[in-house]
């Protein structure tokens, strides 16, 4: 059996007056992660507390969420840090940051040895307009840690071909930094990522932003959990672990790796194989998509 121990910092945003601010926070949530954990989430752009930091920021809004970009050094800094420390995989949520002309919002998963690799969200939230955010082209699959891991950035849980591009590739576990500014957006990430477990039968982990910082800045809203698929080697909810609601924490869980790969074969619904054993229905119906496409 090939047991990972998986903790997501839930972490609850709030404003700052510095950077060291932000990293005190960050750090009194690490520290309640166990040590025997293999792998660490944190949200997606929870650093957007850094915003509170700008001269007369209650005159800022949220399309100025951009100005960020001036602590990228420093957050990629704090986190290789964490990482070396700890000596284990932090998946450092996300940030906004500037390349070239262009901003992204960036996932990062910071290595014991010091090192990182990046992941642009490929499909941005409507609303992500608003920070002229661009979109990145690439899903790749990484084996760091005991497993096969892959970012799948909020609103990227909701469209079903990346984490079926992720899982034909190998991932193992899918990890789901978020901020949802509302109950309604989070059971729509939720309630996705646990029909991503379902569908390719992988597991999943979904680590919101939450809080309530008040302008300039967005409400978060959710939970975070750890989710496997509902079948009878899990619980048949498929929820391995969860938190409460809007609170700062972490919630941590173990789940079998080797499990996945018996149930593929053996379990009730053997949706990885069935989603392409029909292949020839589908294509069929490619003319279709392809004009509902054009329009």
């Amino acid at each position: 059996m090939r047991k990972v121990t998986i903790s997501a910092c839930q972490f609850r945003v709030e404003r700052t007056k510095s950077f060291d601010d932000f990293k005190n926070q960050v750090v009194e949530l690490i520290e309640q992660v166990p040590q025997q954990s293999d792998y660490v989430i944190f949200p997606e752009l929870f650093t957007v507390g850094l915003l509170t930091s700008f001269p007369d920021s209650e005159k800022l809004t949220a399309k100025d969420l951009i100005l960020i970009d001036k602590y990228t050094d420093d957050y990629k800094q704090l986190f290789i840090e964490l990482a070396v420390e700890k000596k284990q995989v932090i998946i450092g949520g996300s940030h906004l940051e500037r390349r070239d002309d262009k901003y992204y919002n960036i996932a990062y998963i910071f290595k014991p040895d010091g090192t990182y690799i990046e992941h642009k969200k490929t499909h941005i939230f409507p609303s992500e307009s608003d920070w002229k955010t661009s979109e990145g082209d690439e899903l790749a699959v990484f084996e760091i840690g005991p497993a096969k891991i892959a970012l799948a950035v909020c609103y990227e849980a909701e469209i079903p071909e990346i984490s079926r591009i992720y899982s034909i590739n190998g991932a193992e576990i899918i990890f789901c930094p978020s901020y949802t500014f509302t109950e309604h957006g989070f059971w729509r990430v939720r309630h996705c990522a646990q029909a991503r477990c379902i569908e390719n039968q992988v597991y999943f982990v979904h680590c919101p932003t939450v809080g309530e910082p008040g302008t300039p800045l967005p409400n978060g809203f959710g939970r975070a959990s750890i989710l496997s698929p509902c079948d009878s080697a899990w619980s048949p909810n498929g929820i391995v672990s969860e938190g409460e609601t809007n609170k700062n924490m972490v919630v941590t869980g173990t789940v079998d790796i080797d499990e996945l790969y018996v149930n593929r074969k053996t379990g009730a619904a053997t949706t990885f194989v069935d989603r392409t054993r029909r292949e020839n229905i589908y294509t069929k119906y490619e003319p279709y998509r392809s004009y509902n496409r054009k329009k």
